[in-house]
């Protein structure tokens, strides 16, 4: 695999989407319930999306005039990205057969089509809503692990990079910018909301799809136009925090109605994060204990984001659901749970990157390098 110049890592945007990735964990623990310290963890998903359109965007636009060429870039994306995707689906299978094997209203699933659901995940194959493979039969598209879904659209958007994007000049970038931020506020007012892309149902591929083509679109551009704030200090702090008031602050003013919930919506995700990531970026240099909290938090990231799903079904099987998927307990019969499950997330999320990910994806890269060289090396033995 070729190997290019190494550029300085922003380890504070590392940290930032480990923070993200910890505001899902908690958004999730609270989904079923009628009350959420964090309402609106959802966002966070889109917080993801503009900084990875802006790592792709700082990391590869240079190379390509440098040699860097499309089955180089994707091999390096699936390397970076799908030896998660596929322990997810792994985990997913596991926590299924340890609750039951049902779906939600308690239907016995076969083991076979608990296998297709896997292979589909590890694939990363979508399924539509009443499909056979749809094990929980809530209509996601990777029912043994949920926010998959996001990871599908991640290598959509590498795709419209790799083929087109890179392509474009900055000024037709930020019209497509201009144009997908748009079509994303008109969604998320007329729908009141802008959790979607997980299901298919009611158009949830096509708005799902729209979710992600802005922010990543806008991180692209900011990669191309960023210029650092200058004076920049203590960057990481003050954005993890508004990253977690950007989940909770609407509960100081009460229940929002749908177009205004989708405005508040669309106003982060257009503004917002944005600003955030700009910001981030803009304090290249940290040390003490924000370089070890930003380290951590970095290489953490994406594993707690792939398998902490998984345990969230167990904790809703022990919760236990009516035919209507109302909870059954309420948050005070199993608190203790709660409590421990962002714990039982992370220290899973470690294990997998450290004896898992880690290692699988330092193979992979040794293993791509070889191949790549053995041409060149045949070519020369021919020669002599």
């Amino acid at each position: 695999m070729q190997r290019f110049q190494a550029k300085p890592h922003y380890d504070i945007l590392d940290g930032l989407r480990g923070v993200a990735a910890l505001l899902v964990i908690v958004y999730h623990v609270f989904e079923c319930f009628d009350w959420s310290p964090v309402p609106h963890g959802y966002l966070a998903v889109d917080f993801f999306f503009v900084l990875s359109g802006f790592v792709i965007g700082y990391a590869y636009d240079d190379r390509w005039s440098e040699g860097l060429t499309v089955s180089t870039f994707f091999k390096r994306r699936l390397i970076r990205l799908h030896p998660m995707v596929i322990i997810g689906a792994i985990i997913g299978m596991i926590c299924f057969l340890l609750q039951g094997s049902v779906r939600w209203d308690g239907t016995p699933v076969s083991v076979g089509w608990v296998m297709v659901a896997m292979l589909m995940g590890m694939l990363m194959l979508p399924l539509y809503p009443g499909a056979a493979a749809d094990v929980r039969g809530n209509g996601e598209l990777f029912p043994l692990n949920g926010p998959s879904w996001s990871l599908f659209f991640e290598y959509i958007g590498n795709i419209f990079y790799a083929l087109l994007l890179r392509r474009l000049s900055t000024r037709w970038l930020a019209v497509i910018a201009g144009v997908t931020g748009c079509v994303l506020a008109y969604v998320a007012v007329s729908d009141g909301y802008l959790g979607v892309g997980w299901s298919m149902v009611d158009g949830g591929l096509w708005t799902g799809l729209v979710r992600m083509l802005f922010p990543y679109t806008v991180g692209m551009l900011m990669a191309r136009v960023f210029r650092p704030v200058k004076g920049a200090r203590s960057a990481f702090w003050i954005c993890a925090a508004i990253i977690f008031l950007v989940g909770c602050v609407p509960l100081a003013f009460g229940e929002l109605l749908p177009w205004q919930n989708g405005l508040y919506d669309a106003l982060c995700v257009i503004l917002v994060f944005p600003c955030l990531v700009w910001l981030g970026a803009s304090q290249l240099t940290v040390s003490g204990t924000t370089q070890r909290v930003s380290h951590f938090l970095g290489e953490l990231s994406y594993p707690l984001y792939a398998v902490h799903y998984p345990l969230m079904y167990l904790f809703y099987a022990h919760i236990g659901f009516s035919g209507d998927l109302v909870p059954i307990a309420v948050m005070n019969d199993v608190w203790p749970v709660a409590i421990a499950l962002p714990v039982a997330c992370i220290l899973l999320a470690w294990l997998c990157w450290r004896f898992y990910d880690r290692p699988v994806r330092r193979y992979l890269m040794k293993a791509s390098r070889m191949i790549q060289q053995r041409p060149s090396s045949a070519k020369s033995d021919d020669n002599m």
